[in-house]
């Protein structure tokens, strides 16, 4: 196949780039970004998990982690349940006004994730997942060299 890498990262970079657009503009109405939805819906899904546990599902890196948890924290979407642990370490869970967000978030993203798979069969979407597996655990042994 001509053009691999060029066909590879540009599809990648595409994909990434409309999520990331798609975060933005259906959480605008709370004054949320894309770093803040994939904390609310894991904390929706989830019950109590930490600010480590976070940045190890989201996939994101501890500062970004911890700066969108103050965010959503100082505006009424989560508390953290201990005063006494380091916060990292404390189950932290949604407020009232965290749930009806994380929900309309799961909401959307399973309305989304509907829509866009029309167009694959059970077998080749399990396929599909199961090849960029590979890829991603691939890219991720090359980085850690």
């Amino acid at each position: 196949m001509k053009n691999r890498f060029e066909t590879f990262t540009m599809l990648i970079n595409r994909i990434s780039r409309n999520i990331r657009k798609i975060k933005n503009r259906e959480m605008a109405e709370y004054s949320l970004r894309s770093s803040h939805v994939s904390c609310l819906y894991y904390l929706f899904i989830s019950e109590g998990l930490t600010a480590t546990e976070l940045c190890e599902r989201c996939e994101e890196d501890k500062a970004t982690v911890s700066r969108s948890l103050d965010y959503l924290e100082t505006n009424g979407y989560l508390t953290c349940e201990s005063k006494k642990a380091k916060r990292y370490k404390s189950p932290l869970v949604l407020t009232e006004k965290g749930a009806l967000v994380g929900k309309k978030i799961a909401d959307k993203i399973n309305g989304i994730l509907e829509e866009i798979s029309g167009g694959l069969t059970n077998e080749e979407r399990a396929e599909f997942y199961r090849s960029l597996s590979i890829i991603s655990d691939s890219l991720e042994a090359v980085a850690n060299r």
